[in-house]
């Protein structure tokens, strides 16, 4: 029995299946991120079904979301790409995280790092192919490119990638998707021409990776559609499976009378008499405020609006005024996978992140901590919590 008002349920069965769509879209390896904690799944058990389902290796924001993982006992290839000027590097180099520099700077700290530790790093040269955002300036690749073969030459460094990140990866027949290609190409081949090939080549995020075969290379990096929503809305959901269901339960019901005012402000007034439930659910558990009186939250068959302004613990619906069959103690769904029970269909993330005018990545990224995890599926197929695996972190 949870103690947590709000649960966020994760399929692990679903990561696998998505790390297979990709794979097969793509005709590549994997590199599955879990940055900002899974994107609100659970980083590592995320990472250990997505390397469970053939992903090759997993990718981080920061180096200490990286040296987590290392900690909880994670072996695969572990890289990280986007760093603070004092960023733990020697940590980073005594973990055998795969460091991408984005400036010559960061690769002279990372060599100072590896003197330091008195350890070969590994690296990731990020390459500034179009984005303007990290990755090495087109002015300093000159530069980084020489540095980077004298240090694999006096066996300072490993290369083992290049990769950049693509600007319109999600409008797949944007030209500067094939630019920032060839860009890619042409700083690979100086390494090579300077003695300094890497082992593997990326640049395919989640919707090139699967509309855009010709981009993979060697591997792609998905971060979205490994929890199963669609990068390309408009395309479709590419046989992609979400993975997370938001629910809470119904914790209190009672009646208003015509005239009544609900929540902070009295922003909504019942216009009849009705009855309402409460759900232990505010904007501190990741339901944004701007959904208040916009969202619904499903209930046995039926989908009840939320009325009044949502709360940073609770938000307030209308059960209608015979109550709508509904019991103190009922599931409540705030989102999941669309298919996820009968009658009306179920919110999902997507809805949220419509009726917002965002992305789904942000809704889920913004899932908190207080939400108790937990897994289904998985190779044990069985049902857990986080903390109930002694290494088990979320």
């Amino acid at each position: 029995m949870t103690t947590a008002n709000l649960v966020a349920t994760v399929d692990l069965d679903a990561i696998a299946h998505n790390v297979g769509v990709l794979r097969a879209r793509s005709g590549a390896g994997v590199i599955a991120v879990v940055k900002a904690d899974g994107y609100g799944h659970g980083a590592l058990p995320v990472a250990r079904a997505a390397l469970g389902a053939g992903a090759e290796a997993v990718g981080t924001a920061s180096i200490r979301e990286a040296r987590e993982l290392r900690a909880a006992g994670l072996d695969a290839h572990l890289m990280a790409w986007l760093h603070r000027p004092d960023a733990d590097f020697a940590g980073a180099v005594a973990d055998d995280i795969d460091i991408a520099v984005s400036s010559p700077r960061q690769l002279d700290a990372v060599l100072a790092a590896a003197r330091t530790v008195g350890k070969r790093a590994t690296v990731t040269v990020k390459v500034d192919t179009g984005l303007a955002r990290s990755g090495v300036a087109r002015e300093e690749w000159d530069e980084t490119a020489r540095t980077v073969a004298e240090a694999v030459a006096e066996g300072a460094i490993d290369l083992h990638g290049v990769m950049c990140h693509l600007a319109f990866g999600d409008v797949p027949d944007n030209p500067a998707n094939d630019q920032q290609a060839e860009r890619l190409d042409d700083a690979v081949a100086d390494l090579t021409r300077l003695g300094a090939a890497p082992r593997v080549v990326h640049m395919a995020n989640s919707p090139a990776a699967l509309t855009r075969p010709d981009l993979a290379r060697d591997l792609v990096r998905p971060g979205i559609a490994l929890y199963g929503y669609s990068p390309i809305p408009s395309m479709g959901d590419f046989g992609l499976i979400p993975a997370m269901t938001l629910e809470s339960q119904v914790v209190l019901i009672k009646k208003a009378a015509a005239g009544q005012g609900v929540s902070y402000n009295h922003t909504w007034t019942a216009g009849e008499d009705t009855v309402l439930g409460v759900i232990p659910a505010g904007y501190a558990d990741g339901v944004p405020r701007q959904l208040s009186g916009r969202m619904q939250v499903h209930i046995g068959e039926r989908l009840f609006p939320s009325v009044g302004r949502i709360c940073m613990d609770q938000l307030v619906i209308d059960l209608g005024p015979d109550g709508g069959g509904v019991a103190e103690g009922d599931r409540a769904v705030l989102f999941g996978p669309a298919s996820a029970a009968r009658g009306d269909r179920v919110p999902t993330a997507t809805d949220w992140a419509d009726m917002l005018g965002t992305i789904d990545y942000e809704i889920v990224a913004r899932i908190g901590s207080r939400p108790e995890r937990r897994y289904v599926g998985g190779a044990d197929g069985n049902e857990r919590r986080v903390g109930e695996e002694a290494d088990e972190v979320g």
